[in-house]
């Protein structure tokens, strides 16, 4: 018996049976997004209209820019001394007449320097530094911090460049602190900015994989004709519900048009497997974009888990020279038998395959989805990533070899998310390139990601559209444009960056004041306005419900 694929066929029919029941439930829902609010009389149907607050849009608003040919050098010794940070000549090579040292371990002394800026502008600042180890360094303008980076520690003076800082005409002060040990800095030089301007978005639209579906394809060439026009709102969704993007459009009137969610490899439970296969397909019928990572259990008998310290899995003894992406499971399991391919090969290609069930369903259900395995592959806290670029290229082209050419699965858009050029892989299996970006204990931090574009276009090229996979900031709209850094979309991950342990809006990472605005944003599109640029119709409950009410806020449900 011809046993090809079986396993996602099982894993399909499993999803379909599951979602039987539900689909009979959530076909009255008459609006994109089901919002159930309680009645007193329960044994009725109830079309409740919720009211929320509205806003007015806003439009993208920044200081005026006037490029101009600049350049200054600021001394250190010359600039105001903090902290017990002092001057000294004892290193060579240095510029002026000395050097600030003495720092300390403790990031209490800093060198403040009294610049000038001549216009509104985007500038490159460079600071000249010697270390002997690698420290962090902080940089605070007027009262606020403005990003941080870490020293080389080759002891010798080096240019350190944070390129692309927006700065507004006249006298400012700017702080240099290291935070965890002594360094020389010798020198500030700010000069006018050339890299952002080098930013394009020229993105073809065209998916890596040939035999894409229309779905597919349709989705993509959307994305693509509105990358630098538009930044697309999204929101992770957890446990197959819509909490998360319910509660963004109590706190901002408006919903987030992509809805994120994790998939696992199924358990036993098919029905609770599945629910997020289902939340993700009813998502994209109802009018929405649906986004699918996967954080990969990993498939190990006695230590399985996500994160490196979670797991014994050794991706580098599943490595195999073998092309093993188009065999069928029974071949498979002969190699295995035969020892010609590890526990750990084998017990990989098990779970991509029940993973390919999964995305099976959500192709025969005719969803397009923006798919992103191995999220995070540069760094070693997944274990994907913890044994080397080898071994996480490797298995990033199995899996895209495995989904393509062997399931034939032809609704993916490939979100590589390795976050490094060095983890950068074959750009012939991805068509979007990702960050995740946190900011460790600060508040509507979405105006820092200009740095993390321009740098991920450098390497991926001009191409690739480029969007934020994970971040903890709500990005602000208005330094997005204004530096030339338009992600074609964001995804704000859940839990306490969005909503307390009692289900209400959380400001701890963001403010209301900052959800509010990047969501009424003319440089942000939400659902409403994505349902209508792509044609989508929404079916009116009642005679006199506007369309938009309809579209937002009104549902039908069974109770």
């Amino acid at each position: 018996m011809d046993i090809r694929k079986i396993t996602a066929f099982i894993t399909a029919v499993a999803a379909a049976a599951a979602t039987f029941t539900a689909c009979d439930k959530k076909s009255k829902i008459t609006a994109p997004v089901p919002i159930v609010e309680e009645t007193t009389d329960k044994s009725t149907e109830a079309t409740t209209t919720l009211p929320v607050e509205t806003f007015p849009d806003y439009p993208v608003t920044y200081p005026e820019i006037e490029k101009t040919q600049s350049g200054s050098l600021y001394e250190a010794e010359k600039a105001e001394l903090k902290g017990g940070a002092r001057a000294a000549t004892d290193k060579p090579e240095f510029s002026g007449e000395g050097y600030v040292t003495g720092f300390g371990e403790e990031g209490k002394a800093s060198v403040v320097f009294d610049i000038d800026v001549p216009t509104n502008q985007h500038y490159d600042l460079s600071f000249n530094i010697l270390a002997e180890k690698a420290v962090n360094c902080r940089i605070n303008l007027g009262d606020e911090q403005l990003t941080t980076f870490r020293t080389t520690n080759n002891g010798q003076f080096t240019y350190i460049t944070l390129y692309g800082v927006f700065l507004t005409k006249g006298r400012q002060k700017l702080e240099f602190i290291p935070e965890n040990g002594d360094v020389c800095l010798d020198y500030l030089k700010i000069e006018n900015n050339t890299s952002l301007s080098e930013i394009s978005y020229d993105a073809k639209g065209e998916l890596v994989n040939k035999n894409a579906g229309e779905s597919a394809k349709e989705l993509m060439s959307f994305l693509s004709d509105n990358y630098g026009k538009y930044i697309i709102t999204g929101q992770y969704a957890y446990g197959g519900d819509n909490s998360e993007l319910d509660l963004i459009y109590r706190t901002t009137g408006k919903y987030p048009v992509i809805r994120f969610a994790n998939f696992e490899v199924p358990d036993q439970n098919f029905a609770d497997s599945f629910k997020e296969v289902d939340a993700a397909a009813d998502w994209y019928l109802n009018g929405g974009i649906s986004c699918v990572s996967w954080f990969w259990k990993a498939p190990s008998d006695k230590k399985s888990g996500v994160r490196t310290d979670e797991t014994d899995f050794d991706l580098s003894k599943a490595v195999t020279d073998k092309n093993i992406a188009e065999l069928t499971e029974e071949e498979l399991r002969e190699l295995y038998s035969k020892g010609n391919i590890s526990k750990e090969c084998y017990g990989l290609m098990l779970d991509i395959d029940n993973m390919a069930g999964q995305l099976t369903s959500l192709k025969n259900r005719g969803v397009p989805v923006l798919w992103r395995p191995l999220p995070e592959g540069c760094g070693s806290w997944y274990w994907w990533g913890a044994k080397g670029t080898d071994s996480y290229k490797w298995l990033w082209n199995l899996i895209y070899d495995r989904f393509t050419k062997y399931f034939e699965l032809d609704n993916l858009i490939w979100i590589w998310n390795g976050q490094s050029d060095s983890t950068l892989v074959d750009r012939r299996t991805f068509d979007i390139a990702s960050v995740d970006l946190y900011f460790s204990g600060e508040k509507d931090c979405g105006s820092k990601y200009y740095e993390e574009f321009a740098a991920v276009q450098k390497f991926v090229g001009s191409d690739k559209l480029i969007a934020i996979s994970e971040c903890g900031c709500v990005p602000d709209m208005d330094t997005a444009f204004r530096d030339n850094a338009v992600w074609s979309f964001f995804g704000m991950w859940y839990g306490k960056y969005i909503q307390n342990d009692k289900g209400n809006f959380s400001e701890e990472f963001n403010s209301k004041e900052a959800l509010v605005r990047a969501y009424n944003s003319d440089g942000a599109m939400t659902l409403d306005e994505y349902r209508k640029l792509r044609g989508f119709e929404v079916k009116e409950d009642t005679e006199d419900a506007s369309e938009e009410a309809v579209s937002d806020t009104t549902v039908t449900t069974e109770k």
